[in-house]
This record gives structure tokens, C-alpha cells and sequence, in this order.
């Protein structure tokens, strides 16, 4: 696939203000930070999560357990992939039952992604609750799963893609919008 990039959605100082609100509501929506636990999703829900994480240590003076997530073999289209599957670590260092989890991704988008963090979390225990953060949600669900955290909601065509790049990832900090173009020739229009 070609893509063209056709829009910056998100800076670097506009994702850390972001990041900054959403760590109040959930600490509001939570009321407070006990039993909470943050868990993100590989690859860029790992350093949202670890930053909600920092920033509401700043707000709250308290230290939340984070955990990382691969979802790679829950998946509903794993048998259908082409190429061998990259299976990255699944950490969740504390127990998960009665917990409160903020699960965390930085773009939601099918909701696919999420059904499947949600059959790993619950081999895991059972927690409290389960609530979404994500950084961008662009709409066009497959499944009817809504995030209780939004950075930002973008409406994106179904020929448009997100990339979220961070630092921690991609040596970058932004989220841009990218077309997807139908074949090489499309790039000099």
C-alpha cells in the first residue's frame, strides 16, 4: 500500500496537554486512585499508558501499577495473515481481580483490537471494572465498544489512516493523517 500524508492531527506540546487532561478525568472518573491499575496495549498504547501513569503520579503523588499488553494471539484475524505474527511481551506484573483497569491504545478504530485486549485481560482475573483511553478515536466501530477517555476524535474515512508516532517508538511526536492511495501514480496528483 502507497500512502500520502495529508494532515499533522496532533503536535508534540498538544498529544502532552492531552495526556494531562485525560490523566484528571480518570482520576475523577475513578473518584480517586484506589485499585487502579493501567494496562497498554503494544505497541504505542505501552508509552500513553506509562505517561497517564506519570501524570497522574504528578497530580496525585501516588505510583500506578502499569502493565503491557499483546493481544497478537487473540486476534480474530491471525489465521488470515500472511506473514508470521511478531508476539511481543505480555507483562502484567500484579494481580488484576477487583481492580480498576485503564486500558489504553492510542487509536480506535473497528474496535477489534479491544475485543481482543478484553479476552486476554480476563484469562488474567477479574477486574473491578474495565475502562477505554485511547488517543484518537476515528470512528467507524465493526463492534460496539465506545472509549471512556478521548484524547481527541477524529473522523476518518475508511481510505484514510492514523499513525500515531511517539517518542519512545518512532523517535517522533506527532499524529498525522494519511490517505491511502489506490496505486504508485497517485502520488504526483
Amino acid at each position: 500500500m502507497v500512502f500520502r500524508e495529508k494532515k499533522i492531527i496532533m503536535n508534540k506540546s498538544e498529544i502532552d496537554r492531552t495526556i494531562k487532561r485525560m490523566a484528571h478525568e480518570i482520576i475523577e472518573k475513578n473518584y480517586g486512585v484506589e485499585d487502579l491499575v493501567i494496562i497498554g496495549i503494544q505497541n504505542r498504547g505501552v508509552p500513553l499508558a506509562n505517561r497517564l501513569a506519570f501524570k497522574i503520579k504528578e497530580i496525585e503523588s501516588v505510583d500506578i501499577p502499569v502493565g503491557v499488553l499483546d493481544i497478537t494471539l487473540y486476534r480474530d484475524d491471525l489465521n488470515s495473515a500472511a506473514d508470521q505474527p511478531i508476539v511481543r511481551e505480555t507483562k502484567i506484573p500484579f494481580n488484576i481481580d477487583r481492580k480498576k483497569i485503564v486500558l489504553v491504545d492510542d487509536v480506535l478504530f473497528t474496535g477489534r483490537t479491544i475485543r481482543a485486549a478484553l479476552d486476554e485481560l480476563i484469562d488474567f482475573g477479574r477486574p473491578k471494572l474495565i475502562r477505554l483511553a485511547v488517543l484518537i478515536d476515528r470512528g467507524n466501530r465493526e463492534f460496539p465498544i465506545q472509549p471512556d477517555f478521548v484524547g481527541k476524535i477524529f473522523p476518518a474515512s475508511i481510505k484514510e489512516l492514523i499513525c500515531v508516532e511517539l517518542k519512545e517508538v518512532d523517535d517522533n511526536e506527532r499524529v498525522i493523517l494519511k490517505e491511502i492511495l489506490e496505486n504508485a501514480h497517485e502520488i504526483k496528483k
